[in-house]
């Protein structure tokens, strides 16, 4: 008899399941970011003023935020499968519905019930990494992730400035009315859940393309009967509240860079073009991709060299916001557009050297728990997320339209940030 060594070769299904996770990671973000592009326009058709636009804007903040747990604990429960794909389905049709609203109050409920969409989206992401990926690919995972996050709804600005110029007189664009361009995104999000669900299943054994050999590469999982929501243990843990805070001091910063950083760029320097302002509103996603890639590929060396998993991202983390912060503060010595921007996207690529870390150590401390545990991180983030877009227009009236106080605050937000990665430890374990 003679060995046939292609049928002990490994497969490599779990590839499929990253590429996956990074063409909904870029959907995710396009269908978040291109509001922020089209809000002049909105504002102008609807009739609304700056603060009633931070409305909208905080309504996708708080659903995000208040559904992320509901989300995380379904996807432990009933698995990532069914999940993504409702949750896809739905946050796509209020997509569509966005372009639609006919005054605030309507704008507002299409963007609550959006983010309420949204919410379930990366728990449930890490639930499938978890599933799929051995403990050594979790955070190149998460890296290549949110490299392609950050990079879709880097773009997102161009391309969505691109659609809605005017064409003719030598301008370069498609003219199109800011609904349509909100339609073809949210189309996009109902042919990915179509495809998904026909193709991906919740556990590598259940895939037919899985063979043995990967499956033992992949390794064990943690199983287990019980999906209650772990509270006493999340609620007794020093990680788990220094995890939530970290992601709320990053994500208050963060949001900046999605909802109110093209309308910085027209009015602190109102000397840049249409063209001009949307290629700099895509540095800081671009860069903040970057950063996630280098965590991604780089942690695995930190970790051989510093001796272990929980003080790579330590490190990467604290290190990382502090950096951001710095940052942030040297960008308003900056009164060139192009330097003042760089320095801005420096701070984002230091902000997401400590995602990576941030969502693999869910993953690592929650085990049978990472939906529930990565939902309530993200839950707290997201807060911070849903108050920063109602503070800068308040910040702005109550310092004469001062955007420096912001940028301040901000960088005050990730210092904050990094003193939490100080008590972070992702060896601890929440599961038995």
């Amino acid at each position: 008899m003679h060995s046939h060594p292609i049928e002990t070769r490994a497969t490599r299904v779990r590839e499929g399941v990253l590429w996956f996770a990074i063409t909904l990671a870029i959907i995710t973000y396009i269908d978040r970011v291109c509001i922020s592009q089209a809000a002049p326009a909105m504002q102008k058709e609807l009739g609304l003023t700056k603060l009633q636009m931070g409305y909208a804007f905080t309504a996708f903040g708080w659903a995000y935020a208040l559904f992320e747990i509901p989300g995380g604990w379904l996807g432990d429960r009933v698995g990532p499968r069914k999940v993504l794909m409702r949750v896809v389905a739905m946050w796509s049709v209020f997509t569509v519905a966005t372009g639609w609203a006919w005054n605030l109050l309507s704008l507002v409920f299409f963007r609550f019930l959006f983010g309420v969409g949204e919410a379930g989206c990366f728990p449930n992401i890490a639930k499938a990494f978890t599933n799929w990926f051995p403990v050594a690919e979790r955070v190149k995972a998460q890296g290549m992730l949110w490299l392609s996050a950050r990079w879709g709804g880097a773009f997102t600005p161009l391309v969505v400035g691109w659609m809605l110029a005017s064409g003719g007189q030598g301008k370069f664009g498609l003219g199109l009315h800011y609904k349509w361009v909100f339609l073809l995104f949210g189309l996009c999000g109902i042919v990915w859940a179509v495809l998904f669900f026909r193709w991906f299943r919740d556990h590598p054994e259940e895939h037919p393309g899985v063979n043995a050999a990967e499956i033992a590469a992949i390794g064990a999982q943690h199983r287990g009967d019980s999906h209650a929501m772990p509270w006493r243990k999340l609620f007794a843990s020093r990680t788990v509240w220094m995890l939530w805070g970290q992601y709320f001091f990053m994500s208050y910063s963060w949001y900046f860079y999605i909802t109110w950083f093209p309308t910085y760029l027209k009015e602190n320097f109102a000397g840049l073009g249409d063209l001009q302002r949307a290629l700099l509103a895509c540095v800081p996603l671009f860069f903040g991709g970057i950063g996630s890639l280098l965590c991604g590929l780089f942690s695995g060396q930190i970790e051989r060299r510093l001796g272990g998993t929980a003080v790579t991202r330590r490190v990467l983390g604290g290190v990382g916001m502090t950096l951001a912060g710095l940052m942030l503060l040297v960008s308003l010595q900056l009164h060139v557009p192009v330097a003042a921007v760089l320095a801005i996207g420096m701070a984002a690529l230091f902000s997401d050297l400590s995602l990576p870390g941030s969502w693999g150590a869910c993953m690592d401390v929650g085990g049978r728990h990472t939906g529930a545990l990565s939902g309530s991180m993200n839950m707290i983030g997201n807060a911070g997320g849903a108050v920063a877009p109602m503070a800068v227009p308040l910040v702005l009236k109550a310092t004469g339209e001062n955007w420096s106080v912001n940028i301040a605050l901000f960088a005050a937000s990730y210092f904050l940030g990094a003193i939490c990665w100080l008590f972070i430890n992702s060896d601890e374990r929440l599961h038995d």
